[in-house]
């Protein structure tokens, strides 16, 4: 009989709603090792939390995370709360024995991520951040291009994450907009998923030196929140903004290769823009997530006269995941990148085998953010292994 695997989700909202949904799926659409069951989910609001239970297909509501992480009936604990919580619940959370399932930040700085690295290794427990866009088929099929060696020595990797919806000065303050809870703004909210994907596909970074902005430097309260969006009335008092509302940041990679990443909220236009181009000596690959079924491959060796970028439709049953989901050329989006990462954390638990990204991953991530911050504050180039 396959085992079951109960989860304890800490978080209702967006990324909750985003988690609910895998979990309800990936025994439908994967043959994983083990049958996941949606035990407890967890949020401070009573009722909010009881109603998402009942539409999300939560056995159980709690209002106290400790609680939830305790209970004997609990295997996994999933964090989706604010940024700033991470590293006591995780830490928490492992100290219980739970496998964690972390979304990113992991942490706000290095320091904090290894403490949380090593809680989960003195328990022996698996662990995972939630960077859900490695697991977009195309991405799979990028990194496995570039580890056959068909794009050659890898000269460049030009990323960036675009956004919209801050513009507005009337957009109230919000809990990603305040330091104290989400850490950083921009940077650790969007240029974190870039970060991640340009470590997966290229190597580890080795120096950087960056450039932020806020724009709008002081936002009204809002009088409630849901997920990206939030309300204030005209009346509202204002307060200070202290988080970057764009970063850019070059750097250069331990193999050699140049690194370029912006993130910004103030995109007009750019609903959620994550692209990336990677040059190597023999290729080039394009991607962007607003058209996720596709990627765009140049061959250096074509003929002269027949050279140019094509255009490959991700789709076929050969290609990484999407076989598991509709006929070739019917199309996947955002939340089924959601629903790999969650089947392979459910085999990483059920087979006892390692996680990826697991949390050193985040911590290598946070390692990265953390040296812009310095290179930005230094006006100066920062080597990323000296945090």
């Amino acid at each position: 009989m396959m085992k079951d695997i109960n989860v304890g989700m800490i978080g209702y909202k967006f990324m909750g709603k985003a988690h609910s949904n895998a979990y309800a799926k990936v025994n439908m659409f994967f043959d994983a090792d083990a049958n996941v069951v949606r035990k407890v989910i967890c949020g401070r609001d009573a009722d909010g939390v009881g109603q998402a239970a009942k539409k999300f297909g939560w056995e159980h509501a709690e209002t106290d995370w400790k609680k939830l992480a305790s209970r004997g009936d609990v295997d996994m604990v999933d964090i989706n709360a604010p940024s700033y919580l991470h590293k006591e619940m995780a830490i928490f959370s492992a100290n219980e024995g739970k496998h964690v399932f972390c979304e990113k930040p992991l942490a706000f700085s290095t320091a904090d991520a290894r403490e949380i690295i090593e809680a989960a290794n003195r328990n022996g427990v698996k662990n995972q951040v939630a960077f859900n866009f490695r697991f977009a088929p195309a991405i799979r099929v990028i990194r496995s291009m570039i580890e056959s060696g068909r794009l050659g020595k890898i000269y460049h990797f030009r990323g960036h994450y675009l956004q919209d919806f801050i513009m507005s000065p009337d957009f109230p303050k919000v809990w990603r907009l305040d330091k104290t809870v989400a850490g950083s703004g921009s940077l650790g909210d969007l240029g974190a998923h870039v970060i991640d994907l340009a470590r997966f596909l290229v190597g580890d970074v080795k120096s950087v030196i960056g450039i932020a902005k806020t724009f709008i430097d002081e936002r009204p309260l809002p009088e409630g929140m849901t997920g990206l969006s939030g309300k204030a009335s005209k009346d509202a008092p204002r307060e200070a903004v202290d988080v970057d509302d764009a970063t850019c940041f070059i750097g250069e990679f331990e193999c050699g290769a140049l690194l370029q990443i912006e993130a910004t909220r103030f995109a007009a236009g750019n609903r959620n823009n994550l692209s990336f181009e990677i040059n190597g000596s023999l290729g080039s690959v394009r991607f962007g997530i607003e058209r996720i079924c596709e990627l765009e491959y140049y061959d250096a060796n074509n003929d002269e006269g027949l050279q140019g970028f094509s255009t490959i439709t991700v789709t076929e049953g050969v290609h990484p995941y999407a076989g598991n989901w509709w006929p070739a050329g019917h199309a996947y989006g955002y939340e089924h990148t959601i629903v790999h990462e969650v089947y392979e954390f459910v085999q990483s638990v059920a087979n006892d085998a390692p996680a990826s990204p697991d949390f050193t991953d985040g911590m290598k991530c946070a390692q990265i953010m953390e040296a812009v911050d310095l290179s930005i504050e230094r006006r100066a180039w920062v080597d990323v292994n000296s945090l």
